[in-house]
């Protein structure tokens, strides 16, 4: 799908690039404006592709689709196929700026703190983000482009709390490109299992309230 590859290369394109001025000093970017960069490149590929594929722009959410039974298993997969080749050619034009210094561009765990609670805040943030996407989903007037604001800031909230512990990825094909890419692939299974558990008990929790996904759901699910 190629409003998924386009979208989810500029939210790794923008996310990676951001966060290695931020590390490197090179540029005149601040923790606030880091994150702000981040939910902003969220709404608005939302806001473009939302009606073309749902733009999920994100591994983990297309996971919670999928058990929610809102798209097919098959139908997630291309999503997959699609959004790690979005985020991969990212990641090469930023080693072809940046070299391996892309690493610092990648998530990855605050001082301090180790891997396992680097997965476990993964696990928490995606939960929030993925219960955000589905809740919004479940109102008519807020499928869409109308939720953008709502996961965008949503993003960027976590990144304010939670930036210091994990980096606050949420999303495989945003941080796993760059970490392999920077020779740090073996921080890769925190920002896959971590967004994965996430997604996926925010899918069996979203049961609770709406046992069966419905006509938003599946809208937000595969565009319209």
């Amino acid at each position: 799908m190629s409003a998924e590859v386009i979208g989810t290369f500029f939210v790794t394109l923008v996310a990676t690039g951001v966060d290695v001025l931020y590390f490197s000093g090179s540029g005149h970017v601040d923790y606030v404006s880091r994150w702000l960069a981040r939910g902003f490149i969220t709404t608005a590929m939302i806001y473009a592709f939302s009606s073309i594929s749902g733009a999920h722009i994100n591994p983990a959410v297309s996971l919670g689709f999928a058990v929610r039974r809102a798209m097919p298993v098959g139908q997630m997969l291309v999503y997959w196929v699609a959004q790690f080749v979005g985020g991969f050619s990212a990641a090469l034009i930023c080693f072809v700026v940046w070299g391996r210094a892309i690493a610092l561009g990648a998530s990855h765990p605050g001082p301090q703190v180790t891997q396992f609670e680097a997965a476990i805040a993964e696990v928490v943030l995606t939960f929030l983000v993925m219960m955000v996407i589905l809740m919004t989903a479940e109102e008519a007037a807020a499928i869409g482009k109308n939720a953008a604001l709502a996961v965008g800031l949503t993003i960027a909230a976590c990144g304010f709390f939670a930036g210091p512990i994990s980096g606050a990825s949420m999303n495989p094909a945003r941080s796993i490109p760059p970490l392999l890419l920077g020779a740090a692939g073996d921080l890769a299974w925190i920002y896959a299992a971590g967004p994965i558990i996430g997604a996926i008990l925010a899918a069996l929790v979203a049961a609770f309230f709406f046992a069966q996904p419905n006509k938003g759901e599946r809208e937000a699910a595969k565009g319209k």
